[in-house]
């Protein structure tokens, strides 16, 4: 157990308790100290001690996008997703929902596939426009689902980070 004149301490306020050298210290500093009759002192604190200066730290971390890693209709690179996407295109959506980490409901869904589009694109910072995911969609839906799939096995492998610390000071 741990001696009590080892603590340094502030003995304050009522006459209950014995003054210390630290209590008529801060006392001097901020506030007063008065003896009052009976032997008792009042400490009454007339100003805050100041916070002195504080540091903010502010991280920032941006992830890098630019375009598409693979255009719309550059369906030879991932065979496997290409033969998926031209005979079962709807089983390719709901792997693609289920990479997105949606439920496997989600491509039953109307507009679903055109929403996660807007996501992905949205989540890596693909250029883009919604317009361009409508037209993808439901233009050329077997291709886009490809492209999205693709897009995500390229991106959750490898995610590419910018990290920036500002430092501010008060």
């Amino acid at each position: 157990m741990q001696d009590t004149e080892d603590i340094p301490a502030i003995m304050a306020t009522s006459g209950d308790f014995p003054t210390s050298a630290a209590a008529e210290e801060a006392a001097s500093q901020t506030g007063s100290m008065q003896e009052q009759p009976g032997g008792k002192v009042d400490l009454t604190v007339t100003e805050q001690p100041g916070l002195g200066v504080t540091t903010t730290t502010m991280t920032t971390i941006t992830q890098t996008g630019g375009g598409w890693s693979t255009g719309l209709f550059n369906v030879c690179g991932d065979m496997t997703t290409c033969l998926l996407g031209a005979f079962v295109p709807c089983c390719l959506d709901l792997n693609l929902a289920h990479q997105y980490g949606e439920c496997l409901c989600l491509p039953l869904l109307p507009g679903s596939t055109f929403a996660m589009r807007v996501g992905i694109r949205e989540r890596f910072k693909i250029r883009g426009s919604v317009c361009e995911d409508w037209l993808a969609v439901y233009c050329c839906y077997p291709l886009a689902v490809c492209q999205m799939i693709r897009e995500m096995k390229r991106r959750l492998s490898s995610q590419v980070y910018q990290v920036s610390t500002m430092l501010q000071s008060s």
